[in-house]
């Protein structure tokens, strides 16, 4: 998960990208830039140490939750309610389970 940081903030914008050009019609250049993004970011989660691809895209899957939310906050002005922040919260719990809870190897 030391990779998460680096690429996460990054990844709601891929998404983005494909929502502006669909359903802003903002055109195929933003549907193109977003799925070859979102095509190269697949690549990220074979740098994890972690042999468990589920496990790395569960943990993955718990950040993109609370970035998502931050995104649309800096991006498109979107005011999480305290519902979306304690399910962010608890996404986050969820990957620190996921990821550091004691395993026998």
């Amino acid at each position: 998960m030391a990779l998460c940081p680096a690429v996460h903030p990054g990844r709601p914008g891929r998404a983005w990208l494909v929502w502006q050009g669909v359903r802003e019609h903002r055109g195929l250049a933003f549907v193109g830039a977003g799925i070859l993004a979102l095509g190269l970011y697949g690549f990220v989660a074979t740098f994890q140490p972690d042999p468990h691809f589920g496990r790395i895209l569960a943990a993955y899957g718990g950040v993109f939750v609370a970035g998502s939310l931050t995104w649309g906050m800096l991006v498109d002005g979107f005011r999480p309610d305290r519902y979306d922040l304690v399910g962010a919260i608890l996404c986050l719990i969820g990957v620190a389970v996921i990821m550091y809870a004691p395993r026998a190897s």
